[in-house]
């Protein structure tokens, strides 16, 4: 009863040919390719599956798995709507929340807009959001995360490096949004990393503990995979962070004026 668990729905693994395989998603799986499916049946096997992996027989949180377009299209977004409100895949979420099966509902994606689009149409309880509200990124701060506090829409953030920058700073071969970072990303983290030095602090503790300034933002994410990054991951959090660094951050123009700080949002609380 202290573990909150997740999964997602909509990408089913289907058997197929050899040559059918979906390349980039597995390591030596056998004969599998992902089929997106946000209909009814879709959603209810995908969930099936899940507990069936996890042996479980309940799931906290459930969201919607990379419904947005990304490098796919908007042509792939809007079927994927369509199957949601048309085809049954929301009602699949909201049986399964009021059966008690699942405690909340969302999406798990890489950009607010399709979050915003969402609650324009239904009723969900949270969002998994990649790398969109950083250290590098405000532009939820104008309508999303107003959108998420009045809505009483809570949001676990993952990506808070944005892949990599906002961790190794501005070296040879950073990575930003999944690509090499480009020469303006660059100089922008380079003045962020100037800022931290100045006083004292790593870079990568204030890019872990800004995004959790803003009330909306429940948790964030920025993963590990062994136990000492996740020790590691403790310290960093843990890192005491002068109030004078958001503030100077603030005056350089390198976070919105309007972002909340994580020291504003304990003193307010």
């Amino acid at each position: 009863d202290q573990l909150g668990l997740s999964t997602k729905v909509g990408r089913i693994l289907e058997d197929c040919a050899p040559d059918d395989v979906t390349p980039e998603a597995f390591v030596d799986v056998p004969q599998k390719r992902i089929v997106f499916d946000f209909t009814y049946d879709g959603i209810m096997r995908s969930v099936e599956d899940s507990i069936a992996r996890l042996r479980t027989d309940r799931i906290d949180m459930l969201f919607l798995h990379d419904i947005d377009a990304g490098s796919r299209g908007q042509a792939f977004e809007d079927n994927n709507l369509r199957q949601l409100f048309s085809e049954g895949g929301y009602r699949a979420l909201s049986d399964l929340r009021e059966a008690d099966k699942v405690s909340a509902i969302g999406a798990g994606v890489n950009t607010w807009q399709i979050c915003e689009r969402l609650l324009g149409e239904a009723d969900f309880d949270g969002f998994l959001l990649a790398g969109r509200y950083t250290l590098l990124e405000q532009d939820p701060l104008e309508t999303f995360l107003p959108l998420c506090i009045k809505r009483d829409v809570g949001i676990i953030l993952g990506g808070p490096y944005n892949s990599g920058i906002l961790a190794t700073g501005p070296i040879e071969g950073a990575r930003y949004d999944y690509a090499p970072a480009s020469d303006t990303i660059l100089q922008r983290v380079r003045a962020l990393s100037d800022v931290c030095a100045a006083h004292n602090t790593p870079l990568i503790a204030a890019a872990l503990q800004f995004p959790l300034g803003h009330p909306a933002v429940k948790s964030v994410i920025p993963g590990a995979s062994s136990p000492d990054e996740v020790r590691q991951n403790v310290e960093i959090f843990e890192t005491p962070i002068p109030t004078e660094l958001w503030s100077d951050l603030k005056f350089q123009g390198l976070i919105q004026q309007d972002a909340p700080t994580p020291q504003e949002t304990n003193d307010a609380s």
